[in-house]
């Protein structure tokens, strides 16, 4: 296991554990539910999102091989059949409405086994989530080919027009019957909304009239492959043409492996509303060239042209030095779709290269790093307040409205709060407009701590602000609050004196700071002050309203000081 963790991370994967299906309904839903599944092992491997051909144990495998340098690198052959014996597919114009592109190949004389059968199956169900977007841009229709004869159709129909015996169901239904029956099921109910509003439902026809499938919803159950096809029809397809070449590309490199003769794929004609044809699949292959000086400046490594052409073969990139080793010439085989510019080359060299063998330097540029004085300013701060006997509380920045205004006595029009557009969950519906919620929160779920509780935060609150180009604006608050059985408002006091004292502002109306009798909803009338620093209000200080403070849930009586602390900086 260790040794394969190794590997993974080697060839640019990470190896996310080694479980069993036991060990994950037991992990989710406790053992009761667990009685009876199985225990085989099961590894879990991050695949970057861009490696299409990583998805399934034969692509990851053959894979591995190549970087170990225990096999050469396949070569995929595309097989064009005699004139007239080809699969063709013809796509009428009536699609252009819905999904108007569609891509066909053949996998003949293929042997499964049930290992084989369930990563192809797999394999499909991977690229649905993945490339094809679930099903919006590309959905995979796998077939039987000897339960049909082609040419074979593709076209659009009004929903009450199409019927046929949908994938393991016993009876026939039309189009809009299995919308309706498939509303309810936790899998293809996700994909219903994507042809559900259109007048007419795309669907593919073989010669003598049945169908193969309703992409992007369900195939036919006529077609069904099993463990004993041996001759399968694939067709893809899609609102966009490049990725459905992609996903045919991936899935009969990946498969084709099991053919008679082996990475062999047999064409089919694509035949276009306006007549043109298209032999799919493309299994194309490009060459690229990379100069290895590039490769070897942007990796910080100093490898010679032919050791680079090595490392890029080893990543199936078949390589040669040309040119008296001045240029590298790169072979992209079709299972490769991620090479898209030479960057991406010189990163599959990195990787085989290894991250870790990469010597470490001290870059060239000589730059002395600052730390933001505002942020500065902060960590000094906090230094002086645990020091004084509070103690810190980081919480979290967004919270529900009635947090910031209602549980404050405030209307949330009076808070000029960002709202979440779609929140998760309650909890976080607008960012704070002030630390002194998260702060009563703290101590709500602190109450069985001993008394008295005393508590600061310096975090950012934010606020709407039409004159920023974002619209909202970020202001560093400090806020303290004392909870014990008397208000404390002399400590609170005392400790607005102290921050003065570090911030060396003197208590004095010219140019330091005073502090003036005011009224604040969130406060007792009577016992809140609002304090001016150099001529601007910058917070408030006093004792918590009694409804506020049992609006939190708390018993005892509160005072809290919140200021501003940016104009210090």
């Amino acid at each position: 296991d260790e040794e394969f963790n190794e590997l993974c991370f080697e060839f640019g994967l990470e190896l996310d554990e080694i479980t069993s299906e036991k060990d994950i309904i037991s992990k989710e839903k406790g053992e009761e539910k667990a009685k009876g599944a199985s225990d085989t092992v099961l590894y879990k491997i991050d695949v970057p999102a861009n490696r299409y051909d990583l998805l399934c144990l034969e692509g990851l495998v053959r894979g591995l091989q190549v970087f170990k340098e225990r096999i050469n690198l396949p070569r995929y052959e595309k097989i064009i059949p005699a004139l007239g014996e080809g699969q063709r597919l013809i796509i009428t114009e009536e699609t252009v409405q819905v999904r108007p592109h569609a891509v066909a190949a053949v996998l003949r004389n293929i042997t499964f086994t049930k290992e084989r059968y369930d990563s192809f199956i797999d394999l499909q169900e991977k690229l649905h989530q993945n490339i094809c977007r679930k099903r919006a841009l590309v959905a995979i229709g796998t077939h039987d080919l000897d339960t049909i004869s082609g040419p074979f159709t593709y076209t659009a129909k009004a929903p009450s027009e199409i019927k046929f015996k949908p994938l393991n169901q016993s009876q026939e239904y039309t189009a809009s019957q299995i919308m309706d029956l498939y509303r309810t099921d936790s899998h293809l109910r996700h994909y219903l909304h994507l042809v559900e509003n259109k007048p007419l439902y795309p669907v593919i026809y073989d010669s003598n009239g049945v169908v193969l499938s309703m992409p992007p919803i369900i195939n036919g159950n006529h077609t069904k492959i099993s463990v004993n096809t041996r001759n399968v029809f694939i067709e893809c397809t899609g609102t966009d043409i490049t990725k459905a070449k992609i996903v045919l590309d991936i899935i009969v490199t990946m498969f084709s492996e099991y053919c008679e003769k082996p990475f062999s794929v047999e064409a089919a004609e694509v035949v276009y509303p306006n007549g043109k044809t298209h032999i799919c699949p493309e299994l194309a292959y490009r060459k690229e060239k990379v100069k290895p000086e590039l490769i070897n400046k942007k990796i910080g490594i100093s490898e010679t042209p032919s050791s680079l052409a090595k490392l890029l073969t080893r990543m199936c990139l078949k390589s040669h030095v040309t040119g008296n080793g001045n240029n590298i010439e790169i072979e992209i085989p079709p299972t490769r779709a991620d090479i898209i510019h030479a960057c991406d080359i010189v990163e599959d060299a990195a990787i085989a290269y290894g991250y870790n063998n990469i010597q470490m330097t001290i870059p060239k540029t000589y730059t002395i790093a600052n730390q933001l004085p505002l942020n500065k300013l902060t960590e000094l701060l906090r230094l002086d307040l645990a020091a004084a006997g509070f103690t810190e509380a980081l919480t979290f920045a967004l919270c529900s409205q009635e947090d910031i205004a209602d549980k404050l006595g405030m209307d949330i029009s009076a808070t000029k709060a960002v709202r979440i557009a779609n929140p998760k969950t309650a909890e976080f519906q607008v960012a704070r407009t002030t630390l002194l919620p998260g702060l009563l929160k703290t101590i709500a779920a602190n109450r069985k701590m001993p008394l008295p509780l005393k508590l600061f935060e310096i975090s950012d609150i934010v606020v709407k602000d039409p004159n920023t180009d974002v619209g909202a604006r970020n202001y560093r608050h400090f806020c303290a609050v004392y909870y014990n059985k008397s208000p404390g408002f002399e400590i609170i006091h005392g400790l607005l004196d102290r921050v003065m004292q570090l911030l060396e502002v003197p208590p004095n109306e010219k140019n330091g700071y005073t502090i003036k009798a005011t009224e604040g909803s969130a406060f007792f009338p009577g016992r809140c002050a609002e304090i001016f620093a150099r001529g601007q209000s910058i917070g408030k200080l006093g004792v918590l309203h009694p409804d506020v403070i049992t609006k939190f849930e708390l018993t005892m009586p509160c005072s809290a000081l919140e200021i501003n602390i940016e104009p210090f900086v």
